[in-house]
C-alpha cells in the first residue's frame, strides 16, 4: 500500500478520536454545571435557620459556598422529624439514605452500637476547635456518648423544664419549681405531655427521683403508674403540636426543651419557665453522617460550615438552643439579641448548674423493649378508655333516640 495513503488514514483515525474525545469532554463537563449533587439532611422541625423572616437560609448558603470553593454543585434536600425514635426507625430501616442527621445522645449510642454510623475524618472539619472545651477535647465532660467525638459533632444542647402559662397559673401557686405541677389536678385538661416514651417516662422518673437509667424494671414500672395516674387529667401527648397550644393559650402546662419556650414566649408572653427542683434531663444533639451516606465528604465539609460563627449564630438565634460554639458564646450581637427577646433569655438557656441534672443513656435491649411494651400500655389504655366512653356515649344517644321515638309516637296516637 502507498505509505502517503497509509499516513492519511492514520492522520484521519486519529482526527476522528480527537473529535470524539473533545465531543465526550464537552457532553462531561456540561452535566457537571446542570446535574447538582444532593446532600440528604435529616433534622428535627424548627431546628435550622431557613430563611424565613429575613434569617440567613443556612442551606442556600452552604450550596453557594460550596460551588464557589469547589466548582461543584450540590443542593441540599432538607427534611425533618419530631422524635428520635421515628428518625432511628428509619435509619435502621434503610429505606432513604440521609448523608447528615442530628440525633440526641442516647440514639448515637444506639446508632453506633448498631454499626449504623460513619466514623469522621476530621481533616475536613478543621473547624471543630470552635467548640467549647466542655463539647470537645480532653476536658470534655458532655462527650459520653461518643468519646472523642468518634462519630459526632455536637450541634445544640439543653434542658428540659416545664412552661407554663401566667394567666391560668397564679403567682403563688405551690407546685411552682415542680414536676408536681404537670401532675396537678386543678389543671385538669390543661397540661400536655411529651409524645415520645424516653422523655415522658424521664418526668415522672425525674419527680419520684428514679434513675432514668435504671436496670431495674422495678423503677420503669413505678414511672409507668405515675404517667397512669397523670392521663386522666393530660389534654394531649405532643411534639410539635406543643407551640400552637401553649402560644394560644389552649394548653397552659407542658414540659419541653428550654429552647423552644423562647419559641412560644415570643408569640405569648404569658409564659413562663423554670427547672424542676428535682432534677432533669441535659441532651446533647449532635451532627453523625450514616455509614450509607453516599456523600461522606460533602457532608463532612456541611458540618464543618455549620460550625462557622456566622452560621452557627444564625442557628442559635432561629433555634434558641443553647451552642456548643464558643464563638457563639461570646458572641455580644447574640447576647444582645437574647436580651431582647426576654431579659433573662441568655441565662436561661445556658444554665446548666441551677438544679440536678443527668442525660440518658442507650439501653440495653430488654430494657428497650421493657420500655416499648410499658408505652404501648399507657398509650392503649388511653385508646381503650376513649373508645369505652364513645361506646358508652354511642348508648346513651341510641336510647335517647329511642326514647324520642317512643314518646312521640305515644303523643301521635294519642293525637289520633
Amino acid at each position: 500500500m502507498n505509505r502517503k495513503i497509509v499516513f492519511r488514514i492514520l492522520f484521519s483515525l486519529m482526527a476522528l478520536a480527537l473529535l470524539a474525545i473533545s465531543i465526550l469532554g464537552l457532553s462531561s463537563c456540561g452535566q457537571q454545571q446542570t446535574e447538582a449533587v444532593t446532600l440528604y439532611v435529616y433534622n428535627w422541625g424548627e431546628y435550622m435557620s431557613d430563611g424565613s423572616e429575613g434569617t440567613l437560609d443556612a442551606n442556600a448558603m452552604f450550596e453557594d459556598w460550596y460551588y464557589k470553593t469547589y466548582g461543584v454543585k450540590v443542593k441540599v434536600n432538607y427534611s425533618t422529624y419530631s422524635s428520635n425514635e421515628s428518625m432511628y426507625a428509619k435509619i435502621k430501616s434503610g429505606s432513604v439514605n440521609y448523608d447528615v442527621i442530628v440525633p440526641s445522645d442516647y440514639t448515637i449510642q444506639r446508632l453506633i452500637n448498631d454499626e449504623l454510623l460513619a466514623p469522621l475524618n476530621y481533616d475536613n472539619i478543621d473547624n471543630i476547635g470552635n467548640l467549647a472545651p466542655e463539647f470537645y477535647g480532653e476536658d470534655a465532660k458532655y462527650d459520653f456518648y461518643d468519646p472523642g467525638n468518634i462519630y459526632s459533632v455536637p450541634y445544640m444542647y439543653g434542658m428540659i423544664g416545664i412552661i407554663y402559662n401566667t394567666s391560668v397559673i397564679p403567682e403563688n401557686e405551690d407546685d411552682l419549681g415542680s414536676w408536681s405541677l404537670m401532675w396537678d389536678e386543678d389543671y385538669k385538661g390543661n397540661i400536655l405531655q411529651f409524645n415520645n416514651s424516653r422523655d415522658a417516662f424521664g418526668t415522672a422518673q425525674y419527680y419520684l427521683h428514679l434513675d432514668v437509667n435504671s436496670p431495674n424494671e422495678a423503677d420503669w414500672r413505678a414511672a409507668l403508674e405515675k404517667l397512669k395516674e397523670q392521663k386522666k387529667i393530660v389534654q394531649g401527648y405532643v411534639m410539635d403540636e406543643i407551640y400552637n397550644k401553649m402560644e394560644n393559650g389552649s394548653a397552659a402546662i407542658a414540659a419541653y426543651y428550654a429552647g423552644d419556650y423562647l419559641t412560644m414566649y415570643e408569640e405569648n408572653e404569658d409564659l413562663e419557665f423554670y427547672y424542676p427542683e428535682e432534677g432533669t434531663n441535659l441532651y446533647v444533639d449532635a451532627m453523625c453522617i450514616p455509614k450509607a451516606s453516599q456523600n461522606k465528604e460533602i457532608a463532612e465539609r456541611y458540618i464543618n460550615f455549620m460550625l462557622t460563627e456566622e452560621v452557627a449564630v444564625a442557628n442559635a438565634e432561629y433555634t434558641y438552643y443553647a451552642s456548643p460554639n464558643r464563638l457563639v458564646r461570646e458572641n455580644q450581637d447574640y447576647i444582645d439579641y437574647l436580651a431582647e427577646i426576654k431579659e433573662d433569655a441568655y441565662e436561661k438557656i445556658y444554665d446548666t448548674d441551677s438544679v440536678y441534672t443527668s442525660s440518658y443513656e442507650h439501653l440495653s435491649d430488654d430494657k428497650l423493649i421493657l420500655l416499648n411494651n410499658l408505652w404501648e400500655e399507657l398509650k392503649s389504655d388511653m385508646e381503650i378508655g376513649l373508645a369505652i366512653y364513645i361506646i358508652c356515649g354511642v348508648i346513651i344517644a341510641t336510647l335517647a333516640g329511642f326514647g324520642i321515638f317512643f314518646a312521640v309516637r305515644k303523643r301521635m296516637r294519642k293525637i289520633q
